[in-house]
């Protein structure tokens, strides 16, 4: 005898991981279809390794894409981590779209986890990227791969908390303007392009404690000098990431 199908409805959410990994899953994809985004998270940054390793409009000392790599692997990290979800996040607010993700099963801290996972994505296709280019230019990279990680991912806290803490705080119109221009002055003064070392001594030590600078010379420190988990540049990265996102989780307003 043939048993029946049991087609009763079973209601409930589905659980928290798969819900965290589908909205991690379309944060992405809306990143990779978004033509301005892509522009200023991938594109920008290889172009500028590209120009600045095959020229001399600089000087760098030393081989050019050896210290230009470092600086771009964290530009980019910015880029995504705290411009691109800056503005995002800034207009899924002004929209209404966050107070509707509020308004499903899926938790807050859920959707924090998914926009976490999806810069962690978008910044790793951004690594494989940049690290192909740079060593089709001749870059070899030197030094510890677990350092490497940890400067990364203590960059992306302090930038996504800055980010948030934007995006949370001012209209989406003012966090265009205000995350475009960071965005511009850090790539001019943190290290990224331009050496620390032109600048003044007292500026120098100023700018030394800047995330993306933090975050470049760091990454430069392992990549091209073969150190092993530089202390400055891990210490500047966590007091910037322990603040930012504490005052973010304060002050951010979901509506």
């Amino acid at each position: 005898m043939t048993t029946p199908l049991d087609l009763s409805p079973a209601p409930g959410a589905v659980p928290l991981p798969r819900m965290v990994l589908s909205q991690a899953g379309y944060e992405f994809r809306t990143v990779l279809r978004n033509g301005e985004q892509l522009l200023l998270t991938l594109i920008i940054p290889v172009v500028l390794l590209v120009l600045f390793s095959a020229t001399s409009l600089l000087d760098l000392g030393g081989r050019r894409v050896d210290f230009l790599t470092p600086g771009v692997l964290a530009l980019a990290v910015m880029s995504t981590a705290f411009t691109g979800q800056a503005i995002g996040t800034g207009f899924e607010r002004r929209y209404g779209v966050l107070k509707r993700l509020g308004a499903t099963p899926l938790p807050r801290a859920g959707l924090i986890g998914a926009k976490t996972a999806s810069v962690l994505a978008v910044e790793a296709v951004q690594a494989a990227v940049i690290c192909a280019v740079a060593l089709g230019l001749g870059w070899r990279p030197d030094g510890d791969p677990a350092s490497v990680v940890v400067l990364l991912l203590l960059g992306t806290a302090a930038f996504s908390g800055l980010g948030l803490l934007m995006a949370g705080t001012l209209r989406a119109e003012a966090t265009l303007a205000a995350a475009n221009l960071v965005y511009i002055l850090l790539l001019a003064v943190g290290g990224v392009v331009f050496p620390l070392d032109k600048f003044p001594g007292p500026v120098r030590g100023a700018l030394e404690l800047l995330p993306i600078s933090a975050l470049a010379e760091g990454l430069r420190d392992v990549l091209r000098d073969g150190a092993a988990f530089p202390a400055q540049p891990l210490i500047v990265l966590a007091v910037w990431a322990a603040a930012a996102l504490a005052l973010a989780a304060r002050f951010f307003r979901w509506e």
